[in-house]
């Protein structure tokens, strides 16, 4: 199996990634750029961290129209795994990849701090090697992180099972006081109706070893690996 880490002006968070993936899952992994649509054989692609093109017009706006994602919509389209992670949610969610948008947080401020996730499904590639109601602790870092979707979209995210993740207390409670960024029903990652591609605030990739005080991301990583294989 081989991975993707695409890289914009602005990714931040393309070696940390593209680290995990090489380092710690001994898989191999290549860097795809923003301007070049060949994704070069990947069976996997993540949409990392960080402030692509600076984050001008609003986050992930001109990304959006990058080479690499017009190439990226067609692999998501044929079944191929795509995981965007904070930046990377919000590109996803501005290419239609994933229902929503990711506004400013509820406070207007910039967090970056410990959360505590609850595992929602784990009929996912990415969350298959979870249990349901399994709390992780991963950071975040971001500003716009607040999820917004229409009563419609909400209504089927949860009758689809699409929600991965809700910010939670280290119990597993889904209380306001949990709610780091205002985000509605206290989401924190969804998928879309093929679950083959993952959006998420929360940072896997910098909570994959325990040097960096959780190593609970890695399980998602490795329930992508997991099902590449199987796949």
């Amino acid at each position: 199996m081989k991975f993707g880490v695409l890289v914009f002006p602005g990714s931040n968070c393309d070696h940390d990634t593209y680290n995990v993936i090489a380092e710690i899952a001994h898989q191999p992994v290549t860097f795809l750029w923003h301007d070049s649509d060949d994704l070069q054989g990947v069976d996997a692609v993540l949409v990392p961290g960080g402030f692509a093109y600076g984050d001008y017009l609003r986050t992930g706006a001109i990304a959006r129209f990058s080479p690499v994602m017009g190439a990226v919509q067609k692999f998501a389209a044929g079944g191929g795994l795509v995981l965007g992670i904070c930046n990377g949610f919000q590109i996803l969610a501005e290419s239609g990849l994933l229902p929503g948008a990711l506004m400013r947080n509820a406070g207007l401020k910039y967090i970056c701090k410990q959360v505590h996730l609850r595992t929602e499904t784990t009929n996912s590639p990415f969350t298959n090697k979870l249990n349901k109601g399994q709390v992780l602790q991963i950071p975040i870092g971001h500003m716009e992180g607040n999820y917004f979707c229409t009563p419609e979209e909400l209504s089927r995210l949860e009758s689809e099972d699409r929600i991965a993740f809700r910010y939670s207390t280290p119990q597993g409670e889904i209380t306001p006081e949990a709610n780091p960024n205002g985000s509605l029903s206290n989401i924190a990652g969804i998928l879309n109706e093929g679950r083959n591609v993952l959006g998420m605030m929360p940072h896997p990739d910098r909570s994959s070893e325990n040097l960096l005080g959780s190593s609970d991301g890695w399980k998602i990583f490795e329930s992508m690996i997991e099902a590449l294989a199987t796949h």
